[in-house]
C-alpha cells in the first residue's frame, strides 16, 4: 500500500531495480528525459499523472484505488 509520493517513488524504484532497467533506460522507454524519472523516485511533487501512468505501465504495473476508513476528519492524520 502506497500513501504518499514518497512511497510511491521508493516503489518505482525497487520496481525498476529488480528488472535491471537504468533510469535513463526507463525514460527512453516513455519517451522522457531521465531526470524525470529520477524526479518521480525522489516523490518529488508535480509529475504528471499521464508520465506516471506510462511509468506504471512501462514497468508492468498497476495501480488499485480503493476506499480507506478513517478515524479522523483532518486530513494530514490520515498520511
Amino acid at each position: 500500500m502506497v500513501r504518499t509520493a514518497t512511497q510511491l517513488g521508493a516503489y518505482i524504484q525497487d520496481a525498476r531495480a529488480r528488472k535491471g532497467i537504468s533510469q535513463q533506460q526507463l525514460a527512453e522507454m516513455i519517451g522522457k528525459h531521465q531526470k524525470t524519472i529520477s524526479s518521480i523516485e525522489q516523490g518529488s511533487s508535480g509529475t504528471k499523472l499521464e508520465t506516471l501512468l506510462l511509468v506504471l505501465a512501462a514497468l508492468d504495473l498497476n495501480i488499485a484505488i480503493s476506499a480507506r476508513t478513517k478515524a479522523s476528519q483532518n486530513i494530514g492524520d490520515i498520511f
